[in-house]
């Protein structure tokens, strides 16, 4: 099957060709007017246009926009976002906790991550938790997807997806140069250049991004910062414009590697109520070294008129090592960091060693090396075809794509002590000794969308086919040769239909309502009795677009048979990554979005423009459990991590030569651990509101002056009590910088 779909595929490309579609002139108008519009086969959206006009949940992150702030941290672009859980960790983004309606955010692991239309995380199927997040500064748009607008996307349809479209191809000769410094001592350096001829366009990028951190380790001179450099290189060459067959190919290479020294290790309720700011000794050694590589080719061929194919053949390596403090051991047992900070009254001489308020003999503490690599590859062909006949519009979206992807997990663990506040190295660990593990995947999948417009409705069916394989080769801890002495195997597979359909009715054309239907997945675990996720998903919205104010109000209700999680560490569990059946469970929620331009009038020469975004979710589990990561569950109660309201706002002045904008964002109180009620101390984090400020001035039309503020207010505020221990949100911090652009 395998070698057919591949064939297939190249067979397809390469003697079909179509032309570009004709956008109709209102269509033509309607994206002219945003100046805001991203053609290309790496978007899935492209333009707020077609945005509004989806019949399902859709959200467009123009490029105007991504300006305004400069944000280098997906967390804080994603803000305004109706309907996004963002579970802050380091403070800079550097490994984002993405969920969507209800899904858990944890390392992103329950929604379709994707750049440039393919798959991104380092191991979608096997390993799905992203410690690898694309660059956010080479990134041109951002598209996210939720409820039956996702349909396309997959394996993980529940929550949503997104897609981030990185610096595309410009279409004459171009250059840009960023450069700022701030807080922290953040540097950051941008550069871009690229160009377009008759045959052939290409770009190339670098991105470097580094900081010495907003937290201080006890009697060490460490920083807590990181480290990281990106480099992306595009090429294109293609047949005439206006030939009978036109083609295009473009090749696309991207090596990125990145240093943090980045820790588990959070705070005691008490500490952090004391310094917020502070890193305990016992985290001094904890760094992450990540490097990762992509190369995807991109085959687009017009075979007639409003008929395309688009094929990608993709190959992303990813490989990781996060040496981190995983527990203590003072007497005949071990302790993990996470026992000790939720109980550091039991645990008080594990607590008081840690903290080098006392000394410890030698391995006592426990540092583990959590080495993996990954590797994901496929290849993918996406057709599409749009027709009329008499009033009625067809567009027709077939897609299939086979994908392989692997973790392997090769760990060991180093032993330390602390003496007189210093902690050393006492032994050294065997390099398989922890954990010896490889997880494998082999998945096929397709769909096939229908859009039907005839006069004022919109009919979406669509509906998605996942095969998936799974297997497991466990060496154990005392084969590090792997010479399949003690090999334990394991295996699971699954194939799965997941329909859904979508009805747009335009009232006028100011507003329009939709509703969607379609089916929740996640794939199941590699072990047997690890089901996958399943669940019924609806949605209802309201869209308008009335003069200066427009804006959608969505209502939806997720009824899950099968909710499941996962044991991580960066959840706050044991680490084996092992999934779990959480049973029936209820996800419901509004999410509301408005826009308006308070002066509405070009003549006038400035504008300030207003968005306004609130998120209500409410969760509700339907069985009694234990969890190492939930708690001991009940029937009635919420799902954890979930804030129950999200409110934020943004504004701006804007004129020729200057802007000025503030960002805010206000995030309910939310639980730890599942229950009902009154949310108990140890199991909450306290409610935020944090203020971002900036400010852009043209000095030429080629050179910009522009700088921001995160945390205008500076103020204090937990962000999780995971992986271990409370951690805090950026405090204030300021960014100079200057653009540069031919």
């Amino acid at each position: 099957m395998k070698n057919i779909i591949i064939t297939g595929s190249l067979l397809v490309t390469s003697v079909l060709f179509a032309q570009q579609k004709e956008l109709s002139k209102t269509q033509k108008d309607s994206i002219e007017s945003l100046n805001e519009v991203i053609i290309t086969t790496d978007a899935i959206i492209g333009s707020k246009f077609k945005a509004k006009n989806k019949a399902g949940s859709t959200y467009f992150i123009s490029p105007k926009e991504l300006k305004t702030f400069n944000y280098d941290d997906v967390s804080r672009i994603l803000r305004t976002v109706p309907g996004v859980t963002i579970q802050e960790e380091d403070g800079f983004g550097l490994r984002p906790n993405i969920g969507m309606r209800g899904t858990s955010p944890n390392r992103s692991e329950k929604i379709t991550l994707m750049e440039d239309g393919i798959l991104i995380a380092p191991a979608p199927y096997s390993a799905p938790a992203a410690y690898y997040f694309p660059t956010v500064n080479r990134m041109q748009s951002f598209e996210i997807l939720k409820g039956g607008s996702q349909i396309q996307y997959g394996p993980y349809t529940t929550g949503g997806a997104m897609n981030m479209v990185s610096t595309q191809i410009p279409n004459r000769f171009s250059g840009r140069v960023i450069a700022s410094i701030g807080s922290f001592n953040t540097k950051k350096t941008y550069v871009n250049i690229g160009d377009e001829h008759k045959n052939f366009g290409y770009v190339l990028e670098y991105n470097n991004r580094n900081s010495d951190g907003f937290k201080k380790i006890d009697n060490s001179s460490k920083n807590t910062g990181f480290q990281g450099n990106d480099y992306v290189a595009k090429f294109r060459i293609n047949t005439d414009a206006d030939a009978k067959i036109y083609q295009s190919l473009t090749a696309k290479i991207q090596y990125s590697e990145d240093l943090a020294n980045e820790t588990y290790l959070g705070l005691t309720d008490a500490d952090y109520a004391e310094n917020p700011y502070r890193r305990y000794i016992g985290s001094s050694e904890d760094y992450i070294e990540t490097e990762h590589k992509q190369i995807m080719l991109t085959h687009l061929i017009k075979p007639f008129q409003n008929f395309s194919i688009t094929t990608k053949a993709y190959k992303n390596d990813f490989a990781r090592n996060w040496y981190k403090l995983d527990a203590l051991k003072l007497g005949a047992s071990k302790v993990s960091i996470n026992n000790i900070l939720t109980n550091p009254t039991i645990y008080n001489a594990e607590y008081r060693a840690v903290t080098a308020a006392d000394n410890t003999s030698d391995n006592a503490l426990l540092v583990k090396a959590n080495n993996r690599v990954y590797e994901a590859k496929g290849i993918q062909t996406v057709a599409n075809y749009t027709f009329e006949t008499g009033k009625a519009k067809h567009d027709i979206d077939f897609g299939i794509r086979y994908h392989e992807d692997f973790k392997d997990r090769f760990q060991w663990v180093d032993g330390y002590a602390i003496q007189n506040g210093v902690m050393n190295r006492t032994s050294n660990g065997t390099p398989g000794t922890d954990a010896n593990a490889i997880v494998k995947a082999e998945a096929i999948a397709a769909h096939i969308l229908y859009n039907l417009n005839i006069d004022k409705f919109t009919f979406t069916p669509g509906i998605r086919y996942e095969d998936i394989k799974l297997n497991s080769l466990n060496y154990g801890t005392k084969d590090v040769t792997r010479a399949g002495t003690t090999l334990a195997k394991a295996n699971n597979k699954t194939n799965v239909w997941i329909p859904g359909i979508g009805i747009l009715y335009k009232i006028n054309d100011d507003y329009n309502i939709f509703t969607s239907v379609h089916k929740g997945f996640s794939p199941p675990g590699v072990k047997a009795g690890e089901d996958a996720e399943s669940s019924l998903n609806t949605e209802m919205g309201f869209r308008f677009h009335k003069n200066a104010l427009q804006g959608e109000i969505i209502g939806y209700y997720n009824n899950f048979s099968n909710l499941q999680g996962s044991d991580s560490m960066s959840g706050g569990g044991a680490g084996t990554g092992d999934l779990f059946n959480a049973g029936e469970a209820i996800v419901k929620g509004i999410e509301v979005l408005a826009t308006y331009d308070v002066i509405n009038n070009q003549e006038k020469g400035f504008k300030i423009p207003v968005t306004v975004s609130y998120t209500l979710t409410d969760t509700e589990l339907k069985n009694n459990f234990k969890s190492t990561i939930w708690g001991t569950v009940e029937s009635g109660d919420e799902i954890p991590y979930i804030a129950k309201n999200q409110l934020a706002i943004t504004t701006a002045f804007e004129t020729e030569k200057f802007n000025f904008a503030l960002s805010g964002k206000y995030v309910d109180a939310f639980r730890t651990e599942a229950g009902v009620g009154t949310i108990p101390a140890n199991n909450r984090v306290a409610s935020n509101f944090i203020i971002d400020f900036s400010a852009k001035y043209h000095l030429t039309n080629n050179i910009s002056l522009m700088g921001n503020i995160i945390n205008l207010l500076d103020k204090e505020y937990a962000v999780s009590r995971v992986p271990a221990g409370l951690r805090p949100g950026q405090p204030f911090g300021i960014n100079f910088g200057i653009m540069a652009q031919l």
